[in-house]
């Protein structure tokens, strides 16, 4: 016997494809199986990631090119509104900026907590002059892209080998009824009961 990584000898790790009078048809289709899963699952948690990263990329990249900044002025003091989760307060204030057709617009953007009224601030506007939040910068957005890229991943390699682990019961679960069908067939040319 040659000896496998994990102790086990390598005869008995691949028992379903060596020649045994043990051996069912379905046996060898589990091992198959098994080996075009694993392989499914790699190709598929690779490309389904590398799918998404460049889906998130296109999104963000269409965010940035449709929303452009501004200045805009404070029309009264920053005013905390809420915590945020990495612990750091958001503040708002109500700000005035030109609009492109030359009118005179205000609304609520976020700011930095040292603003006053009076003083110049940048917003960001969609293209239809709406006020936006401020696009995520390139690191954030590839950080961003790995992250769901990584958990879509995750799930594709894992739904694949689901997939094949569901088959490969319901294939146990068939050699168990053929065992079982051939026992009630042989089991009593013995001549004796053993249980």
């Amino acid at each position: 016997m040659t000896p496998s990584r994990r102790g086990k000898p390598a005869e008995v790790r691949w028992w379903r494809l060596r020649p045994n009078p043990l051996r069912r048809r379905s046996h060898l289709v589990e091992a198959w199986l098994l080996l075009a899963a694993w392989i499914l699952a790699v190709v598929a948690a690779f490309g389904v990631g590398a799918w998404t990263a460049l889906a998130v990329e296109r999104h963000v990249d269409a965010l940035r090119a449709e929303r452009h900044p501004v200045p805009a002025v404070l029309v009264e003091d920053a005013v905390r509104t809420v915590g945020t989760s990495d612990g750091s307060d958001s503040y708002r204030a109500t700000v005035r900026w030109t609009a492109a057709d030359g009118t005179s617009r205000t609304g609520l953007a976020h700011v930095d907590s040292s603003s006053r009224a009076g003083s110049t601030t940048h917003v960001w506007l969609d293209a239809r002059g709406r006020l936006v939040p401020t696009p995520v910068t390139a690191a954030q957005a590839r950080l961003e892209g790995v992250v769901l890229a990584a958990w879509t991943a995750v799930g594709a390699g894992g739904t694949v080998l689901l997939v094949s682990r569901g088959v490969s019961g319901w294939l146990e679960r068939r050699r168990l009824e053929e065992w079982d069908a051939e026992w009630a067939r042989v089991g009593p040319r013995w001549g004796h009961k053993t249980g």
